[in-house]
């Protein structure tokens, strides 16, 4: 056991990054990880512009794409719990075959014109089996860097990176709409994800690992793993999950009111070149959040970070009915600034609310909790949109932001004790 008041140190270097990348064993995994991960941003957006094209309906193509997000929330925790006990390498190889096949019949389900329901039912299957290669990525670090600093920049360096994936992804999916096909882009997605998840599941430190846990580096069955809520029985990775839900609810309102706003100022496509200068402003803040971050005690700087990007959201309603994009800009910057740190400081905690033996699955209840909060989120603010403008999208998303950021500072005693024995610095 350690306190989370100990859960402090002194700031990462720059020079850190560099040697977490280049520490024995790392580079093969990171690059394939790379090649895995970019792709995770492309499929809904590919799966969505390919059924629209398909069906000329935005409601059909949006409701096959919230399938593959229903089906990678869940699939994220089953894979998850699956690795923890068998290591990565057997689940992720199956994992990327079967991803493979899913995506090539929902592929051929659009072109056969086929009903709705059997096209959300293949796009939910695709999500269940798209492999969870962020939790197994995540969790290799505890093996290749040692706890301190560098296992911090090691999760810095997760989260930073993953956000890079999600400004390239959907503009590279939009491009490949155009092709003479539109299914290219979601071809080219699945491709990239299958050699990538097979690639890192090959590589030497993710064989070793499996082959720990398959031997005896980790029990089949614990009793840090009961029942259907599996790891999220720990106090801590609720918190921990209340934190990445809050901060997908805002992040979910921010989705649908900035391209609300921009279109009602005349500039639609304004929107989609906010959303991407939030997420540049999210890599950069983090690399320098990096260097000195606040809070020092990760169970307090949680709760204090969703606050502080629930009030800048709340404060993007100051646009005013009149869409004026000048107030909407500082502001989103400046909650784009605290992204990326939350992002990393959700991927900390879970080595301080799980038992090690647990990480990917708990790194998989942190994706899908972020992953409902941010569908909750867009599914809310269209309503809210649609009833009482743009404005009133941010204040409902600041709000609720506001409201978990101090359910979280009341749960902070669940991540001031640790049953991992791990210190985690920042």
């Amino acid at each position: 056991m350690c306190h989370a008041s100990g859960v402090s140190s002194s700031s990462a270097s720059l020079s850190d990054y560099r040697v977490v990348l280049t520490s024995p064993g790392a580079p093969g995994p990171v690059l394939a990880s790379v090649v895995g991960r970019l792709p995770i941003a492309m499929i809904g957006l590919a799966t969505l512009l390919f059924v629209q094209r398909a069906t000329g309906s935005f409601a059909a193509a949006g409701l096959v794409s919230a399938g593959v997000l229903v089906g990678e929330g869940t699939g994220a925790v089953l894979q998850g719990r699956f690795m923890d006990r068998r290591g990565a390498t057997r689940p992720l190889i199956l994992a990327a075959m079967l991803f493979g096949l899913a995506v090539a019949a929902l592929a051929a389900a659009v072109e056969a014109d086929r009903p709705l329901p059997v096209l959300v039912a293949l796009a939910v299957v695709a999500g269940l089996v798209q492999p969870a290669l962020p939790g197994a990525s995540r969790a290799l670090w505890a093996d290749l860097v040692p706890p301190g600093p560098l296992r911090s920049t090691a999760y810095a360096y997760e989260a930073i990176s993953l956000e890079v994936f999600f400004i390239l992804g959907p503009a590279i999916a939009a491009f490949l709409v155009a092709a003479p096909w539109p299914g290219t882009g979601l071809a080219v997605a699945a491709a990239a994800m299958v050699v990538g998840a097979v690639g890192f599941a090959l590589t030497p430190a993710v064989r070793a690992r499996s082959a720990r846990t398959t031997h005896g580096g980790s029990p089949a069955v614990g009793p840090t793993s009961p029942g259907l809520l599996g790891v999220l029985a720990e106090p801590g990775m609720r918190t921990v999950a209340i934190a990445s839900l809050g901060f997908g609810l805002v992040v979910g309102t921010v989705e649908v009111g900035v391209p609300a706003v921009t279109a009602a100022a005349g500039s639609a496509a304004m929107g989609g070149v906010l959303l991407s200068a939030w997420s540049v402003m999210s890599v950069l803040a983090g690399v320098l959040y990096g260097l000195r971050p606040w809070p020092r005690p990760l169970h307090l700087r949680m709760p204090v970070l969703l606050g502080v990007f629930a009030v800048f959201v709340a404060a993007m309603a100051l646009t005013g009915p009149s869409g004026s994009l000048a107030v909407l800009v500082v502001a989103m910057l400046l909650a784009g600034a605290v992204i990326t740190p939350q992002v990393t400081a959700h991927s900390m905690a879970v080595d301080i609310a799980a038992p090690a033996e647990s990480a990917t699955e708990a790194f998989g209840w942190v994706i899908t909790a972020a992953t409902i909060g941010i569908a909750a989120g867009q599914s809310v603010a269209g309503v809210v949109v649609e009833e009482a403008g743009p404005p009133a999208a941010f204040l409902a998303g600041g709000v609720a932001g506001v409201v978990l950021a101090v359910v979280l500072w009341l749960r902070r005693g669940t991540l001031a004790t640790t049953p991992a024995a791990v210190p985690v610095v920042a």
